[in-house]
């Protein structure tokens, strides 16, 4: 894991441990939120197994990128009926995928309370939607994207210059 991303990481987990939400299950967005609620996981001690999302059903920017071909299962091993739930993503940018989750969440019950936790905040929301939990924050311009990958099992970030279709 690159030096900046295990910095974010350690922040994320150390706001994480130190909050008083009781019993918190741990939820990942498909893909990069669910690479770092998996590290998350390990480092803290979470009573319940680790939660997983797609939200491609619920995207609401199909007609502009179209339905994603790889779309996987969410798995949620508990009941989240009047639970803490604590939600994680890489990057937050506009807030759209976070309102997708939350759809996706509520399609599986109604828990108690859902907190935000993610990797990178970004400039640029769209909707009303901030986290709860940051692991670093970047001003980025509208032309620019921050991207979390995986090489070979390492985690890193980068920033790309995205240009206009």
């Amino acid at each position: 894991m690159d030096n900046t991303v295990s910095n974010a990481i350690d922040h994320l987990a150390e706001q994480v441990s130190s909050s008083t939400i009781d019993e918190p299950l741990l939820i990942g967005i498909h893909t990069g939120g669910v690479w770092i609620a998996e590290i998350l996981h390990r480092k803290i001690s979470f009573n319940e197994e680790l939660g997983t999302l797609d939200i491609s059903f619920y995207r609401d920017d199909f007609s502009r990128v179209g339905l994603n071909p790889q779309v996987k299962a969410s798995t949620l091993p508990f009941a989240i009926e009047d639970r803490n739930i604590i939600l994680i993503d890489d990057v937050l940018y506009t807030g759209r995928t976070i309102r997708a989750a939350l759809n996706e969440i509520f399609s599986y019950g109604r828990p108690a309370s859902v907190q935000l936790g993610v990797l990178i905040k970004r400039t640029g929301r769209e909707l009303p939607i901030q986290p709860d939990f940051t692991g670093m924050e970047l001003d980025l311009g509208s032309h620019q994207q921050a991207k979390l990958y995986q090489h070979d099992g390492i985690l890193g970030f980068g920033v790309d210059e995205v240009t206009a279709t």
